[in-house]
C-alpha cells in the first residue's frame, strides 16, 4: 500500500513498545487507528498520547481470547467503517527447559504469540478483502523466528509458526492487493520482559515466569539486552516502509544475520549428508 494517508490501522499490543510506536507512526502518515490492549491504564496513557496526532481509539481486547477480538474487530469496524493495515503484534515472553515449563506457560505463550494471531487474520481478512480496498497484515515475529537458542523455547515455537503463516498467507493473498510482512526484529527496547504483568487468570495470574537455570542471571541478561535494544520508534518505521514496498520479511539488526547463516549451514550440511548417503 503506497499510499497510507486516510486509510485505517489495528494494532494489537497497542499501548506500549513496537504497538505504540506503530500506532505513533500510522497516524504521522495520515492513518487512523485503533489500539488494542488488555492493559486498561495504559491504554488510556496511549491514546492520551497519540491523540494530538490524528484521529486513535483505544479498545480493551485480551487477545488471547478469540470472542473478545471478535469484538475488537467489531468495535474497530464500527468506529471506522474500515481497517486496511491489521498488525497482530501483541507478544508476551516465557522461557526455560523445555520440560521445566508448564502447561500453564505453553497455552500463554501460545495463546498470545500465535493463536491470538489466528484470531486477527480470522476476523480482519474477510472484511478487507471484502472492501475491495487492498490491505495490508503485519504479524510480529521476532529473530526466535530464525534461530531457536536455549532456554526460549515456548517464545521461539510462536515465532516460529508466526513466519511460517506469514510465508503461506503471502503465497495465498498474491494478486488480490493484501500484502503481508512478517517482523522479525532483534533486541527492542520494550517491556516484553514485564509481560508477566499483565498475565490473564486462566494461564496462571500475573508473575514472573520459571526461566530455569540461574534465573537471575538470565534475567539480568534479558534486561541488558532490552535496555540495550532498538528504539521502538525505528522498528514502526521499517515496518511501515515493508508496508508500502509490500516486502514479506521486515529485519531490523542485520548484526544478526551470522546466527541466521550459521543455521542453514548446518540445514544445508545435512541435505549434502543425506546426498552421500
Amino acid at each position: 500500500m503506497k499510499d497510507l494517508a486516510g486509510k485505517v490501522g489495528f494494532v494489537t499490543g497497542g499501548a506500549s513498545g513496537i504497538g505504540l510506536a506503530l500506532g505513533r507512526a500510522m497516524l504521522e502518515a495520515g492513518m487512523k487507528v485503533a489500539l488494542a490492549d488488555i492493559e486498561p491504564r495504559a491504554l488510556e496513557g496511549a491514546v492520551r498520547s497519540l491523540g494530538n496526532l490524528g484521529e486513535v481509539r483505544g479498545i480493551r481486547c485480551d487477545v488471547s481470547d478469540r470472542a473478545a477480538m471478535k469484538r475488537a474487530a467489531d468495535e474497530a469496524f464500527g468506529a471506522f467503517g474500515r481497517v486496511h493495515v491489521l498488525c497482530n503484534n501483541a507478544g508476551v515472553a516465557v522461557g526455560g527447559i523445555q520440560d521445566q515449563v508448564s502447561y500453564e506457560d505453553w497455552d500463554w505463550v501460545f495463546g498470545v504469540n500465535l493463536l491470538a494471531v489466528v484470531s486477527g487474520i480470522r476476523e480482519f481478512l474477510p472484511r478487507i478483502r471484502a472492501q475491495g480496498e487492498g490491505g495490508h497484515i503485519v504479524n510480529t515475529a521476532s529473530m526466535a523466528g530464525m534461530i531457536s537458542p536455549p532456554h526460549l523455547s515456548p517464545y521461539s515455537a510462536t515465532k516460529f509458526a508466526v513466519v511460517a503463516m506469514s510465508e503461506a498467507l503471502a503465497g495465498e493473498l498474491q494478486g488480490t492487493g493484501i500484502g503481508v510482512s512478517v517482523l522479525c526484529p532483534g533486541w527492542v527496547k520494550t517491556r516484553i520482559n514485564e509481560s508477566g504483568r499483565n498475565r490473564p487468570t486462566k494461564f496462571g495470574g500475573a508473575g514472573e515466569a520459571n526461566l530455569g537455570g540461574n534465573q537471575t542471571e538470565l534475567r539480568k541478561t534479558i534486561h541488558a539486552a532490552i535496555e540495550g535494544g532498538m528504539d521502538p520508534a525505528e522498528v514502526a518505521r521499517r515496518t511501515l516502509a515493508a508496508v508500502r514496498d509490500n516486502r514479506l520479511y521486515v529485519f531490523t539488526h542485520p548484526q544478526m544475520r551470522p546466527a541466521v547463516e550459521d543455521r542453514f549451514k548446518r540445514i544445508l550440511a545435512a541435505f549434502d549428508e543425506a546426498e552421500r548417503s
